[in-house]
Parts: structure tokens; sequence; C-alpha cells
């Protein structure tokens, strides 16, 4: 059986899955062209390339917001700003001007509704689809637990982010596109301290992650930043069927997928192998 391993030694967000991928082999152009028909291709570009995180080489994935973008950046459970890298490797395209029909932005945030329609209307392959609400889903549920709203209720930043929508529909187009037919994950590290959010100064991890992480096994980690992010949690609770150490398996090929921070005595990365489990 095809199977993916998280190896999250430092932790998980939504561009460093899709980093592992791109680095693991998968086809960043292909999930490109799957993502415009979202309609939304105007409000961003993409950007890979090598990077290189305390000596070892990674791809850094970058959702870069256009000017046409009616959304302010605010993903403020993200690992901070995120830059563009453009070394030799990396890759960019302006994209053409679509009109956005579900995603219709009002007032710089998106419903967890809107994104449902947007993913159901898009003509995505079905196990993509599948993929995706589960993990919106999830989140969504999460942000209305702490928020004391019914799931339509939800209206956030953090899920309704382009950024966020590109990391998730984007790792399912590349999951389904690598024939993964299981996923595994390591115990997931949050890391510790506080970050600034909408809402405050909140404790590490942050209640929507601390929310999306019941059931999942949390590493202890004794860095003072946040490692574990909503959206990379959330990838990694609905897809793994089970959390532990890697599995017996035939490595085919290993990705790294880089963080935005850089911290002195280990790589901000995160690593997935993918091989076959008889």
């Amino acid at each position: 059986m095809r199977t993916l391993y998280f190896d999250c030694f430092s932790g998980i967000s939504g561009d460093m899955v899709i980093g592992a991928l791109i680095d693991a082999g998968a086809d960043p152009l292909q999930m490109e062209e799957e993502l415009k028909k979202l309609n939304i291709d105007e409000e961003y570009t993409l950007s890979w390339g090598k990077v290189v995180k305390n000596g070892i080489t990674s791809t850094k994935f970058d959702v870069i917001l256009t000017s046409k973008s009616e959304q302010p950046h605010e993903h403020s459970h993200s690992h901070g700003h995120k830059h563009s890298h453009n070394g030799d490797h990396s890759h960019s395209h302006e994209h053409e001007h679509n009109h956005s029909h579900a995603l219709h932005n009002h007032h710089g945030s998106r419903t967890y509704k809107q994104i449902v329609e947007a993913i159901n209307e898009a003509n995505l392959n079905e196990s993509v689809t599948n993929m995706s609400l589960a993990i919106f889903k999830k989140i969504g549920e999460a942000e209305g637990h702490i928020h004391g709203l019914p799931l339509d209720k939800v209206h956030f930043h953090e899920v309704g982010a382009v950024d966020s929508i590109i990391d998730i529909i984007g790792a399912a187009i590349l999951i389904e596109q690598l024939g993964i037919e299981s996923v595994q994950s390591s115990a997931i590290p949050t890391g510790s301290g506080h970050i600034h959010i909408d809402h405050g100064i909140y404790p590490v991890p942050a209640p929507a992650t601390l929310e999306i992480l019941k059931g999942v096994p949390i590493a202890s980690n004794a860095i003072r930043s946040e490692l574990a992010t909503p959206t990379g949690t959330a990838i990694a609770a609905v897809l793994a069927e089970k959390f532990g150490s890697l599995p017996a398996m035939t490595v085919e090929s290993i990705g790294y997928g880089a963080g935005t921070k850089t911290f002195e005595n280990h790589p901000n990365v995160l690593r997935i192998i993918i091989g076959e489990i008889q």
C-alpha cells in the first residue's frame, strides 16, 4: 500500500506540507492548473523554490497575494510573513483575470459556507473534493466551537484567507496526484510561548490548533515558537489513519518542506516519506 508519512519533528503548516510534496516529486504546475477551477486565481501567484535550512536543501512554497486581492493578508496563525524566495530553481506565474463566484469576497473575510460551495462547484477530482471538505470542516468546527458559532455561521480570516484555501486544496491535489493510498504521521510538536492573533496575545498552541489536536498525540518540544498551525494540524489530523513512529516500509521518495522561520539548532522543515507498506 502506497503510504505517506508526515515526520513533523519541527511541526507542520500548510505551506510546509505543499513544499514537502513538491520536494518529493509532485507536479506543482498540474496543481496550479487544478486550482484555477476555484476562480480566485486573480488574487494570488504561487512561488516555489529550493532553500537551505540549517544544512538541509528543502522546497519553500509561497502564496503571494496580488494587488487584485480585496482581502487583507491576515493569516494570523501563520509562521510570520510570507516571503518569496526567488532562487535559481524558483518558479512564479502570473494568472489571467477570472471572476470569482462562490468565493466572491465581502469585507475581507470568507465564510465556511462560501468555501464549501466553491469546492463543490470547482469540479475537482472526487477524492480531492472529499479531502478538502473534510479538512475545512475540521478547522471550521474548531473555530465554531471556540467562538460559540454553528458551522454555517463561522466567518473568519484564518480559513477564509486565500493562502489557507490554496494550502489545503493544493495539498489534496498533490496527495491524490502521487497516488497515496494511506497516510500516517508522527506525534505533532506544537511549540510553546505566546503568539499575537486577531483577538490578542494567546498561548501556544493557539485555541483553534489545540481544538484540532483533540485525539492526536502531541510531542513535547522546548522551542518557544508556534510550530503547528491550524491548517497544517488539520491536514495531518484528518488524513492520518495512525500516529506513531515511522512504519516498516520500502522508501520510494522523501521530501523536505521549509517553514518561514529559521531556528538556531535544528532545521525548520517538515519531512515526508513515501513508500510501500507490505
